[in-house]
């Protein structure tokens, strides 16, 4: 199976994006996004402890440093189930490292930087355990497994143009939640998912004061405050989200095909977040946007994105369901 068919079988909606890009620039990107699914799925992996998996993702590390050979993962990985995609991409490191090694010496550096650093973070949440006491520490759980996605982004638009260089001192502020937007409404829509894999990312400071524990806030009997929670995250996302199109604007107009490879993502998310709002099955069950939201939402910004004043206008309209 070759890169391009591991990305669709990963992400339909993340392959759309990236496949938007300009040639060079989507190889590169599309690499580092299967590159940081190895650590998802060492990260994530329902049948792997918490322990096992640090090492796993340690060992990652020393791969991606050329420290130890590729095989040193693979082969401690092979009983893991290869009809999960994301398994599968894992067990096919060897190929994705191969890939890597083509790229220009400065696009592998700034790729294997981004990698090693959100996968040594993910280790250390492991070790911290399923609990998230603070905003602050969801914030940095948050940075490590997506918030660094911006950064790694921007790095590499950066090598593509110089045009991104000269904005990279806006751009990089913008970056981190242009990443954790994404991922704070991911982690809304995952809730009753992660909790019954033993992980609740929403802030003890979140739901304790209303008289929940990370137990009760999924208990049907309870939805009324449960979504005081969700709208406490949804807010959060919102915050995000806003810088997050900003440095979608950010990103010169004539870069139409970046600009819509960002904005895809980001507006989905948005989308989500419409449909997340005082809606309890976020909480019973998980809510997710229609695949005609997601058509509605490519072919409306493909004829339009290039206007600044369009984009935040529709993402206004997009608080609608």
């Amino acid at each position: 199976m070759n890169l391009h068919q591991m990305l669709h079988n990963v992400s339909r909606t993340f392959a759309i994006s990236i496949e938007r890009l300009p040639a060079s620039l989507r190889e590169s990107v599309m690499l580092s996004y299967l590159l940081l699914r190895v650590s998802d799925c060492l990260e994530d992996n329902e049948t792997l402890s918490a322990e096992y998996k640090t090492e796993l993702l340690h060992l990652w590390v020393q791969v991606l440093k050329k420290e130890m050979p590729v095989t040193s993962l693979t082969k401690k990985i092979t009983h893991l189930d290869s009809s999960d995609p994301e398994v599968y991409v894992a067990q096919s490191a060897d190929q994705l490292i191969e890939a890597l090694e083509q790229l220009p010496e400065k696009t592998q550096k700034i790729i294997i930087s981004h990698v090693v650093q959100s996968s040594l973070g993910m280790a250390r949440w492991q070790e911290h355990g399923p609990i998230v006491n603070t905003e602050e520490e969801m914030d940095d759980y948050m940075y490590q497994v997506a918030g660094r996605v911006g950064h790694l982004l921007t790095d590499l638009f950066g090598c593509y143009s110089p045009a991104f260089q000269k904005k990279e001192t806006i751009m990089r502020p913008l970056a981190r939640h242009f990443g954790l937007a994404l991922q704070t409404v991911n982690i809304i829509r995952g809730l009753r998912k992660d909790y019954e894999r033993g992980w609740v990312f929403v802030p003890r400071t979140f739901y304790e004061p209303l008289g929940l524990t990370k137990d009760s806030l999924f208990a049907q009997e309870n939805t009324n405050r449960a979504m005081d929670v969700v709208n406490l995250l949804a807010n959060k996302a919102e915050t995000h989200l806003e810088h997050g199109l900003e440095y979608i604007i950010t990103i010169p107009q004539n870069h139409h095909g970046i600009r819509l490879a960002c904005m895809w993502p980001l507006f989905f998310a948005k989308k989500t977040l419409a449909l997340s709002r005082n809606n309890m099955q976020v909480i019973l069950s998980g809510a997710k946007i229609t695949r005609a939201d997601v058509l509605s939402i490519v072919r409306q910004t493909t004829l339009m994105g290039w206007s600044n004043q369009w984009l935040r206008n529709y993402y206004l309209r997009l608080q609608s369901i």
